[in-house]
């Protein structure tokens, strides 16, 4: 399936819905936003990886910064945060750059506040951007980068079948609960904790037994 313009949703919202697809609802579908101390710290990374205006050359590499990108299968659009353009002897899976002569490979950086996940969430982020150049170029990617600023990292990864099916399920998904308006219920989790959002989503509230059943369990069944 091919999604038009008018039905476009955020690149970055795809690692929101991969690690909590309620956290994705109240940020996409509610508006809701609150920063803590982790939110900032990431906003000031992100600052200083994002000028667009910022170029950078380190021997044959040219870094460049906030790449604008989308996918009409993934419905997606968004920004990179750096694309490394590497030389090419050819054309093949490679660009033209209207700055730089000759031809250029691509890699896909996407820059994160602290380590590796448990769950593929940052992966999948990764990916989307790749399949998002994929489809602007007409070129196969087969690798992207995740640097990891807590432990100052860059993790190369494959950009596999398995994580480009994860990827085009999850934009599905996305697309699902978006059309529907209806906000994921809560599933409470150890890092709802940290969650910038806990005091807005309420995850233990969902797992409380609603009132009339209190009053019909407790109540009730005294009197009769």
């Amino acid at each position: 399936m091919e999604y038009d313009d008018e039905n476009m949703l955020m690149l970055s919202g795809i690692q929101h819905f991969m690690f909590c697809p309620r956290q994705w609802g109240l940020i996409h579908l509610s508006q809701e936003w609150e920063d803590n101390s982790l939110t900032t710290e990431g906003q000031l990374l992100h600052k200083r990886v994002d000028s667009p205006f910022y170029r950078q050359k380190n021997g044959d590499i040219i870094t460049l910064r906030s790449v604008h990108v989308a996918s009409s299968s993934l419905g997606l659009y968004g920004v990179t945060d750096v694309v490394e353009l590497s030389p090419s002897d050819s054309l093949i899976n490679a660009i033209k750059h209207p700055h730089y002569p000759g031809f250029w490979h691509l890699l896909p950086i996407e820059y994160k506040r602290g380590k590796q996940k448990p769950n593929k969430c940052d992966e999948v982020q990764l990916a989307a951007q790749v399949i998002c150049l994929e489809e602007m170029y007409q070129i196969r990617l087969d690798y992207g980068a995740l640097y990891y600023h807590e432990v100052r990292r860059r993790d190369i990864i494959h950009i596999d079948d398995g994580l480009r099916e994860l990827t085009q399920k999850c934009a599905n998904q996305m697309h699902v609960i978006f059309s529907s308006r209806q906000i994921p219920r809560a599933i409470y989790q150890p890092h709802c904790k940290r969650c910038s959002l806990y005091d807005i989503c309420l995850p233990l509230v969902g797992n409380m037994i609603q009132a009339s059943t209190y009053l019909k369990k407790n109540l009730y069944e005294e009197i009769a």
